[in-house]
């Protein structure tokens, strides 16, 4: 094995909100129609900056309450505007849809790692035809139990497929995110693109990643 190929990840793990796609204009119309549905006004800023987190931490810091019944009501209203219609307005990061096929077929194990709920996570993936490029899809509620964080998810995710911290790669946008893959030994890389806002080796363009793991060969 040459010293190049030592270098490449055998596996990426991906973020996906704000890594793969652009979802803050159809998560903030979800977030605003559960609001206005229990006539509760936002207590901070309802931008692309309060994507990240579990939706309940999420609907939470927006409605200045943790309030069990109040989150479980405004939850609901939130999935049924997302989950039915508004995942399907989704956007994607422009060279995102190629890069993704290339190291697919560069036989580079993609996962998805994300705080995201799976069921819309799937619904999405399915919308745009993505599914094929990954190996496993992860979310916090997929685990059973369901995991308590994303450093605990992605712990999960290398121990049931066995994956070598050494050729395990990941990318993502949040500090959650860095601290993920810090927290188990993975090499990270800052998506620029997105809004998180994550320190770390950025990446200007998805293209970029692939040039790294590939290399003259991409």
């Amino acid at each position: 094995m040459s010293e190049s190929s030592q270098r490449q990840p055998a596996a990426v793990l991906f973020d996906f909100d704000g890594t793969l796609i652009d979802s803050a204009t159809s998560v903030l119309a979800g977030l605003q129609y559960a609001l206005t549905s229990a006539s509760v006004e936002a207590r901070c800023a309802l931008d692309a900056s309060i994507i990240g987190p579990p939706l309940r931490l999420t609907l939470a810091k927006l409605a200045g309450s943790d309030e069990p019944a109040l989150i479980d009501r405004l939850a609901a209203s939130f999935r049924e505007h997302y989950d039915t219609d508004g995942y399907k307005h989704t956007e994607v990061y422009e060279g995102v849809p190629a890069m993704l096929q290339t190291l697919h077929d560069a036989g580079i194990a993609l996962y998805i790692v994300t705080n995201k709920r799976i069921l819309p996570t799937l619904r999405i993936l399915d919308h745009l035809g993505w599914r094929t490029w990954f190996k496993a899809v992860y979310a916090l509620d997929a685990l059973q139990p369901p995991a308590a964080n994303k450093p605990q998810l992605v712990a999960s995710v290398m121990h049931k497929h066995e994956l070598a911290a050494a050729r395990t790669w990941m990318v993502g946008d949040s500090e959650e995110d860095r601290r993920s893959a810090e927290t188990n030994g993975l090499r990270f890389f800052a998506a620029s693109w997105g809004y998180g806002g994550a320190a770390g080796a950025g990446l200007k363009t998805p293209a970029e990643l692939t040039l790294t793991v590939l290399g003259n060969r991409a």
